[in-house]
């Protein structure tokens, strides 16, 4: 079946909507500098304008694939499955895409971590990590509008840093920040043309420290948890 290129010709008129052929996304991404990125398991990846993920759902599975690559047991992976998964964050302008974006990311991390796991160590899926990572994708992955920085209701775009606290990698502490916190503090470091941009959005500059002081809308910090406790959302 070929690929689906445009909805209709009205949202190409009124939204510029194209989406990216598969093959062009391989070539993007095969880059060495993407590759490099990619390899690099708490490099964070942003795509600006994520239609239904063919940019982040390719990018996801490479990620998984370098998280098992890097485990030694079903523990190991575990973590660095969801740590892969939290590099990743996505903007969408339309509803419609927004919701398969969200749903095409919850069902391709599901079936790598359920083949992992069956194949590999032969044990069941963690229910605990399948619910992290499904509040990691819904946090991640927003809806609105990347050049005004803000959702469709007007309120900013809200991002979550999940960074793996020093010394103790089980464990990883969430902090929001607005979106135009962190792009006026932080800007691309890399990226894969006009498609997909790889940004260092939690940089250990001490720069998010003005981001918060920047940003009107008040920061969320969640108490520091083990990855597979994510999904019980604690804040402090």
């Amino acid at each position: 079946m070929p690929e689906k290129i445009i909805k209709s010709s009205d949202r190409v008129k009124n939204h510029g909507e194209v989406f990216t052929p598969k093959r062009i996304v391989d070539l993007m991404l095969n880059q060495p500098e993407i590759q490099a990125k990619i390899n690099d398991l708490t490099a964070t990846f942003l795509e600006p304008s994520a239609g239904e993920g063919a940019f982040l759902v390719e990018l996801l599975r490479r990620k998984l694939k370098v998280a098992k690559d890097q485990s030694n047991s079903i523990r190991a992976f575990n973590e660095n499955s969801l740590i892969a998964l939290s590099t990743l964050y996505g903007i969408e302008l339309l509803a419609d895409n927004a919701e398969m974006l969200v749903m095409n990311m919850i069902m391709t991390f599901n079936e790598f971590y359920a083949n992992i796991c069956e194949n590999v160590y032969d044990t069941k899926p963690n229910k605990h990590i399948v619910d992290s990572a499904k509040v990691i994708i819904q946090a991640n992955m927003v809806q609105g509008d990347t050049l005004k920085q803000i959702r469709p209701d007007g309120s900013p775009i809200i991002f979550s840093e999940w960074k793996v606290v020093p010394g103790n990698p089980k464990k990883v502490q969430r902090t929001e920040y607005t979106f135009e916190a962190i792009i006026n503090e932080s800007g691309p470091t890399n990226s894969v043309e006009n498609y997909a941009e790889e940004i260092d959005l939690f940089a250990d500059s001490g720069e998010f420290d003005d981001a918060e002081q920047a940003s009107d809308e008040p920061v969320k910090q969640y108490k520091l948890v083990k990855w597979m406790d994510i999904y019980k959302q604690l804040v402090e």
